[in-house]
């Protein structure tokens, strides 16, 4: 075990950035953001999380970090995103001693975080998912109904190529804001992801999911899903379906929230993951 703080991680020749925060022999947990965000988002959950002694990290995912932005689409699919936090967690144990890590996932970080859970059980100690249904779930609901395809509509938008860059780059501040993110963290976030060649990346994890063969299996692991009831992008039938794709305990969390729960429902949130983490210990 390493008495000094996680700075950051490698894979493949990239570089990830990582906020270490917490006591130093605390319960390591993972924190992955979402799209447009980064790893600022949950430095409110972060602030709570240690307070009840627990160590969290926070990495800036593939495509943010500056040395993780490699070009094209086929390098963001499903099973590269997933390796990269296996990686993460390998690098956790190296500092902390534990195999197994708690991991904490919003919207395309969520997504992400249970496909972790379905593929690498031995290395999740618990899961804890703040507004993304299992993939499963979503791909369900996108089939049973008009409500999730409306609300999805933005994700065949976006694979049209090059055009989404130029268009979010100029917008993005007004596009967050009007979806309920508070305008400090709508500026934070387009300032990192200002102009056109930023966004290629994060625009890449939506892109390569067609081309991905990760499939999305059930979970295992104590698990809780935080929804928020006033989601513009991730409706009641997804969020409901999702029990059925997890065998382990679980629990189903309803917040008069809307999608971005890390910034509006620090204290939610971080309840929610103090609750699992202590449940699964």
């Amino acid at each position: 075990m390493v008495d000094e703080r996680l700075t950051g991680f490698g894979r493949d020749g990239l570089h990830f950035g990582v906020t270490d925060d917490g006591p130093l022999d605390g319960i390591p947990v993972l924190l992955l953001h979402g799209f447009p965000t980064d790893r600022t988002s949950w430095r409110p959950v972060a602030r709570l999380l240690a307070a009840a002694g627990l160590r969290t990290f926070a990495p800036d995912q593939r495509g943010y970090s500056p040395g993780a932005r490699p070009r094209g689409v086929a390098p963001y699919r499903l099973e590269h995103l997933v390796a990269d936090v296996v990686a993460l967690a390998d690098a956790v144990e190296a500092a902390t001693g534990h195999h197994r890590v708690h991991v904490v996932g919003h919207d395309w970080g969520g997504a992400v975080a249970w496909l972790l859970a379905a593929h690498h059980a031995d290395r999740v100690a618990s899961l804890t998912v703040l507004s993304t249904p299992h993939p499963a779930a979503l791909s369900r609901a996108l089939r049973d109904g008009w409500d999730q395809r409306r609300r999805s509509w933005y994700m065949a938008a976006v694979q049209v190529p090059w055009l989404p860059e130029q268009l979010l780059a100029r917008r993005l501040t007004s596009v967050l804001t009007d979806t309920g993110l508070p305008l400090d963290d709508a500026r934070r976030y387009a300032a990192h992801l200002g102009r056109p060649r930023d966004l290629s990346g994060p625009l890449g994890w939506y892109r390569a999911t067609r081309s991905s063969t990760l499939g999305a299996h059930r979970v295992t692991v104590p698990t809780t899903y935080v929804w928020g009831s006033r989601d513009f992008a991730l409706g009641r039938r997804a969020a409901s379906l999702t029990a059925e794709h997890v065998t382990g305990p679980y629990e189903l969390v309803e917040v008069d929230a809307g999608h971005w729960l890390p910034e509006t429902r620090a204290e939610e949130s971080a309840a929610a993951v103090v609750a699992r983490v202590a449940a699964a210990d």
